[in-house]
């Protein structure tokens, strides 16, 4: 099965501010970007460099493209039948505003067949939408709608821990 999950925030910013918050992923508590009070944190053997090992709750990935302030690039290792990336990209529209945007494109096979429609898509939505809050706050230091939980995501969250 083919996926392709965009999820993407326009930010009345400077591309410079919102790539710094790419440049964060992975620090621990000086992370802006990923929401690890909520979710498992992103943990990297070796920090922000290509070939680094790392990953969140059960998916792991190696970071095979980085671009500081601009692009980084995931490519899966786990859980099986993930096959492809996920990446976060800083695109320019003018001086004054950037789009963050994110993308995972994979083939799904053997379990994720299952897990991925039924239990990693619903949480995946949900964490990219609680990161790209994130990237709101630490922007511009409001938010035009916050993020929310569907029932089903509350229930797998609840599963999850």
């Amino acid at each position: 099965m083919a996926v392709f999950n965009v999820h993407e925030r326009l930010l009345a910013a400077k591309a410079s501010e919102v790539g710094a918050l790419i440049d964060t992923l992975a620090a621990g508590p000086a992370d802006r970007l990923w929401p690890g009070t909520a979710w498992p944190e992103m943990r990297l053997d070796r920090g922000l460099t290509v070939g680094a090992a790392g990953g969140h709750g059960p998916v792991g990935y190696t970071i095979t493209a980085y671009v500081p302030g601009t692009w980084i690039r995931f490519t899966f290792t786990r859980p099986r039948g993930f096959h492809g990336f996920h990446e976060f990209a800083v695109l320019p529209v003018d001086e004054g505003r950037t789009v963050l945007r994110h993308t995972l494109a994979m083939r799904a096979t053997g379990p994720a067949l299952l897990t991925w429609p039924l239990a990693y898509r619903p949480l995946h939505d949900a964490l990219l939408e609680d990161s790209l809050d994130r990237a709101e706050l630490a922007c511009t230091g409001t938010l035009a709608h916050r993020a929310r939980w569907t029932p089903y995501v509350r229930l797998l969250h609840a599963l999850r821990r």
